[in-house]
């Protein structure tokens, strides 16, 4: 089992697609989480899913030896009722891991209702209001042209938000308010 750093760790969040993958970098250092990146992947240009699924692999390494992140976290597949979109998502999903293991790199894997939950306290938000809410948390006004790049932030700031609650206090929130209100300190202002 590969495991992690523990005082300062950057995390490179994915969420997997054939036709557009988001990633979201972000650094943390003790209860402080900074954005260092954020974007897509484009593949639509792509008849071959083999060749999607290589353009993943290769994107992925190259997004980790550039920005040396010290953990993947990674959105899981949802259960859809088209099993051959979910087999797709799947493959996707697991080029992405490879190269994640290609650089021995631990990989942690969230659903989108625990993304969802973690970020905006609402695990059935949409993605517009997971963009919001991740643009008040990490204070960045850009709005990138795909909210898959925000879905892929939102799987490193979730990956990020798990340690952050487990670490001392094993206090569980009913919401994002209970939480604000609880961790004034940890709100950029």
């Amino acid at each position: 089992m590969l495991k992690e750093k523990s005082n300062e760790r950057i995390i490179l969040g994915i969420d997997p697609g054939t036709s557009v993958m988001g990633y979201g970098i972000v650094k943390e250092v003790k209860s402080t989480v900074d954005l260092i990146c954020m974007g897509v992947v484009k593949m639509d240009h792509l008849d071959d899913h083999p060749l999607k699924l290589k353009h993943i692999f290769e994107k992925t390494v190259l997004l980790i030896d550039q920005y040396k992140p010290d953990c993947l976290s990674i959105e899981a597949p949802f259960y859809g009722k088209n099993i051959q979109v979910m087999l797709k998502l799947g493959r996707a999903q697991g080029v992405a891991m490879a190269a994640a293991l290609s650089r021995n790199l631990p990989i942690f894997e969230y659903s989108p209702r625990k993304i969802k939950q973690s970020i905006t306290g609402n695990g059935n938000s949409s993605k517009e209001q997971v963009a919001a809410m991740l643009k008040t948390l990490l204070k960045f006004s850009e709005t990138p042209e795909f909210l898959d790049a925000t879905d892929g932030l939102a799987v490193a700031v979730c990956h990020s938000f798990q340690k952050m609650s487990t670490a001392g206090n094993k206090k569980s929130y009913s919401g994002w308010d209970a939480f604000a209100k609880d961790n004034v300190k940890r709100i950029k202002k």
